[in-house]
């Protein structure tokens, strides 16, 4: 996966996972903080990712990404999600806490680790 397509994996996981608005991560991989927002009603997600001014969202079971011209499955089961990235052709699983949440690329055979800053 792309490292914005995580990030945009980790902020719908969390906004539908805990019902919460996403203001910003911060990708420790990348050490650095990310300008990206998302928010959950029921099965419906917005999101814009400001870094690089695209829109993402859609329904559940498919994230669509604007700038990329591409689809997320994510499926949400408790604490956890899953999902497969069509642009890259890999899946993926995240497990959400209180204000982290981490991802695993099966691509990448590699965890991510993201902070999550709450609007």
């Amino acid at each position: 996966m792309l490292p914005h397509t995580r990030a945009m994996a980790v902020a719908a996981a969390f906004a539908f996972i805990t019902g919460r608005k996403v203001a910003g991560l911060y990708d420790h991989t990348a050490a650095r903080h990310l300008r990206i927002a998302a928010e959950a009603r029921g099965a419906h997600l917005q999101g814009y990712d400001g870094d690089r001014a695209a829109r993402f969202g859609g329904e559940l079971p498919e994230l669509y990404d604007a700038a990329d011209k591409a689809f997320i499955a994510i499926e949400i089961d408790g604490l956890t999600a899953r999902g497969h990235d069509r642009g890259s052709a890999t899946d993926w699983s995240a497990t959400v806490t209180d204000r982290q949440v981490q991802l695993y690329d099966h691509g990448e055979a590699a965890w991510f680790a993201f902070d999550v800053q709450v609007a």
